[in-house]
């Protein structure tokens, strides 16, 4: 599951909990959410090792044979998947409010 698939269902999540506490299990919204949150685990395999101590619970491990993350993708060095000029354009976008808001400041003399 991608970082924004993630964002969206965890947003979800306190709606499907009000909606579980209130018994709406079987209303129309939560059929919808439930189809949008199995949808999101369709790809979701492997395995999790957990450490239990002291009534806390930490992953210790985890593998899972359609992760996102592979080796060969994650490295800067030159390769088929990432090109470092892709970079530039994401830093110059991203930091483009930043920029703006200094300028503002700086205009209203503002600190």
């Amino acid at each position: 599951m991608d970082r924004e698939v993630m964002l969206i269902r965890d947003s979800l999540i306190p709606k499907y909990a009000q909606l579980v506490y209130n018994g709406f299990w079987y209303s129309p919204e939560m059929e919808t959410l439930q189809k949008y949150i199995d949808a999101t685990q369709e790809n979701v395999t492997g395995t999790a090792r957990m450490k239990l101590y002291k009534g806390s619970c930490s992953v210790v491990g985890r593998k899972a044979p359609q992760s996102l993350y592979s080796e060969d993708f994650a490295t800067f060095e030159k390769d088929q998947v990432y090109n470092q000029m892709d970079a530039i354009g994401f830093i110059k976008l991203n930091g483009l409010r930043l920029k703006i808001r200094h300028l503002l400041k700086r205009k209203t003399g503002k600190k």
